[in-house]
């Protein structure tokens, strides 16, 4: 259960959203009341927050149908394939709420083990190969070690120290799309996952959110600086997991002297993207 999201060293073109222009400061870490032990290199200390009904509810949901999946039985010498769809960036700063664009199609193929040599194709730059790396935290035997208990999840999600400036909350939420996107994961991590995730202080449930692609579904998100929401976006009936978007929740200056005096009108769309098709295949460039 998987969205996409691209890679630095695979998709040298990836933007962040213009999130740093964006947010207008940093929202406080979250306060925490109770150490708990968990397996880490370092301490954990959980957010002392009740999580909210509709959010515990949509992704125990999600979890739960992950488990049902039966996990695949894959070889080292194999590759993950996902097929997506995917915009950075808000296409035109006018006085109209804006979207993001142009869409772009990418399929990437990525070694199981690190092994070998993968492969992106991707509409907005080409062919490009992915490097051999079995240290990669992307390929699908580093993903099935992550934890697959909900605590231990948690704990690892908050150990990222990336995006300086933003909330431990916001960079826990962060780490979980990454590891979600443009990755296969195994069902009992991306179950854990989802339960960290509603335990998250901050995550908001979205009745109805549209992906890449304009497939209707229900979001959980988080809320940075009140000026933007990221969505995590989850198919109503099946709970699988469609893909992403980052709107923008209010007008914000951006870039002074530009159109509409540099503003970036409520409710523009600043990224998105939608998964269509996840798999494994023997070879890097061959399709299901």
């Amino acid at each position: 259960m998987t969205e996409i999201r691209q890679e630095p060293i695979e998709a040298p073109v990836r933007r962040r959203f213009l999130r740093t222009a964006l947010v207008a400061g940093a929202v406080a870490a979250a306060v925490a009341a109770t150490l708990t032990v968990v397996p880490s290199d370092e301490d954990f200390v959980p957010p002392a927050v009740d999580p909210s009904p509709g959010v515990t509810r949509l992704l125990e949901d999600a979890a739960l149908a992950a488990e049902h999946e039966k996990a695949p039985k894959v070889r080292d010498d194999q590759y993950t394939y996902v097929k997506s769809r995917a915009a950075w960036g808000i296409s035109a700063r006018t006085c109209e709420v804006a979207t993001a664009g142009p869409l772009q199609t990418r399929e990437v193929w990525r070694s199981v083990d690190g092994e070998r040599e993968g492969l992106v194709r991707d509409t907005g730059v080409g062919t490009l190969p992915i490097e051999p790396d079995r240290d990669s935290k992307r390929t699908y035997r580093s993903l099935e070690s992550l934890p697959t208990d909900p605590e231990e999840m948690l704990a690892w999600l908050y150990r990222n120290k990336e995006g300086e400036g933003h909330s431990a909350a916001y960079r826990a939420f962060d780490l979980a799309v990454e590891t979600a996107g443009e990755t296969v994961l195994p069902p009992k991590v991306s179950a854990a996952l989802y339960r960290a995730v509603a335990r998250i202080p901050g995550v908001v449930l979205v009745k109805d959110s549209v992906d890449a692609v304009g497939r209707h579904g229900t979001a959980v998100g988080f809320v940075e600086g009140d000026t933007s929401r990221r969505e995590l976006i989850f198919d109503r009936r099946t709970l699988i997991l469609l893909g992403t978007r980052d709107v923008v929740l209010k007008d914000s200056p951006t870039n002074p002297g530009q159109v509409c005096d540099g503003m970036i009108k409520a409710g523009s769309v600043q990224g998105t993207s939608a998964v269509l098709e996840r798999a494994f295949v023997d070879k890097a460039g061959e399709r299901p």
